[in-house]
């Protein structure tokens, strides 16, 4: 098998997800073509040579949809006879494309790949009636599938976690990104977004915000009252449902909030793939090495457990255990779902998402893949540190994981 390298990773700082936000004005096909035609500049890479563009969107429809991929490398004015491709891993699509890449060269089958992803939580249509399982009933009655943010309020019950753990993790996430922004952490990846014109329309992280313990105390429960009601199409209660596959859970304590959860977000990112014989040839300097990638799956209705499950297996897969890892990047969907990883795992909370994360800095589904990698490449080289592994949990219950060495 082929070594798969990163020769280089770009992307967007992350736009507030909602109408106003600094990129919300922009389609996402432009988003994600920017980080294209800047990954092209940086590395010097004839885009005619790229065996595909593998981009994940969690939500492609409307302006995300008709195979989103496909059409940024149009809007990119990438040649036409560059295919595109769109995944959805539900959060993880991104990371799904990346790992994707890997295989395609590591297999024979591409010499360069780019891997991206995208996702405009502002363009999001209104909220409407939910569709968790397609509306399914025989699987329903196998797996009553359940809001996330229930999911997240379910882990914290059955592990114990309290309001006041889940808040100080989130205290916790916007003091190290703010720290981290503060230094400068995030330049080295991190490109400005322009609009038509020219004009640049956001050169920084647009969510983060000073909050304390305190603060974040005083913010009433998200998922409380969605957890309780009589939900259309269903015969009892999310809440009810849950209870029913975790009686441990007991009565659920509804901890999560707009301040300990992952913040809507725009953003892209696009990382490129090649083979290690392919970059030397073409004189590009590879940054990392993708050691090994897995996916798991874990129980769907609490959902939001496989990171751990898959970043062992990562491990496994590169023979090495977690104790190997310098430095992790687990994504904050929600505060329980760091805290279960790290209980889980054993692994030190000091290097789990040292700038922080999507609490803080915001979670742009599909292209949240890209921007950790980077994140994490970033800071393994600020550091001098060799290997680093990136894992985020999933709709339906699944976790994606990433090992890279530096190189």
């Amino acid at each position: 098998m082929k070594n798969a390298v990163i020769v280089d990773i770009v992307r967007t700082p992350r736009g507030k997800g909602r109408a106003g936000g600094a990129l919300s004005a922009l389609h996402p096909q432009e988003l994600l073509a920017g980080v294209l035609v800047e990954l092209r500049k940086r590395t010097g890479l004839d885009p005619a040579e790229v065996a595909d563009v593998l981009t994940g969107c969690a939500n492609a429809v409307g302006v995300h949809g008709d195979n989103i991929g496909r059409l940024s490398v149009l809007a990119a004015g990438w040649p036409v006879e560059v295919p595109g491709v769109t995944f959805n891993r539900a959060c993880g699509s991104g990371q799904q494309a990346v790992n994707s890449a890997a295989m395609m060269v590591e297999a024979g089958q591409a010499d360069a790949v780019v891997a991206s992803g995208v996702e405009m939580m502002s363009h999001y249509p209104p909220p409407s009636r939910m569709t968790l399982d397609g509306g399914n009933e025989r699987l329903r009655a196998r797996y009553p599938v359940i809001p996330q943010g229930i999911s997240a309020d379910l882990i914290a019950a059955v592990e114990g976690f309290g309001r006041a753990d889940v808040d100080r993790f989130a205290a916790e996430s916007q003091r190290r990104a703010a720290a981290a922004i503060a230094e400068g952490r995030f330049a080295a990846s991190m490109v400005p977004v322009t609009d038509a014109a020219g004009r640049v329309v956001l050169d920084r992280e647009e969510l983060p915000r000073d909050t304390t313990e305190e603060a974040l105390a005083a913010l009433p429960p998200s998922f409380e009252r969605l957890g309780a009601a009589a939900v259309e199409g269903y015969d009892r209660s999310f809440d009810a449902m849950a209870r029913e596959v975790y009686p441990e859970a007991g009565e659920i304590a509804h901890v999560h909030h707009a301040g300990n959860s992952s913040g809507l977000a725009d953003g892209a990112g696009a990382v490129l793939v090649t083979g290690e014989r392919y970059a030397r040839e073409r004189g590009l300097r590879p940054r990392a090495r993708v050691v090994a990638t897995a996916t798991a799956g874990a129980e769907p209705v609490i959902m939001l457990t496989a990171p751990g499950p898959a970043a062992e297996l990562c491990a496994r897969r590169a023979g090495m255990s977690l104790d190997d890892i310098d430095l992790f990047e687990v994504n904050e969907a929600f505060a329980s779902v760091v805290l279960r990883f790290a209980r889980e795992t054993g692994v030190d909370p000091g290097r789990i998402n040292v700038n922080g994360g999507a609490i803080a800095l915001g979670h742009p589904i599909g292209a949240s893949g890209p921007i950790l990698l980077a994140t994490l490449l970033d800071e393994m080289e600020r550091r001098d540190l060799s290997t680093g592994l990136v894992t985020m949990c999933t709709g339906g219950g699944m976790g994606t994981a990433t090992i890279i060495e530096r190189m």
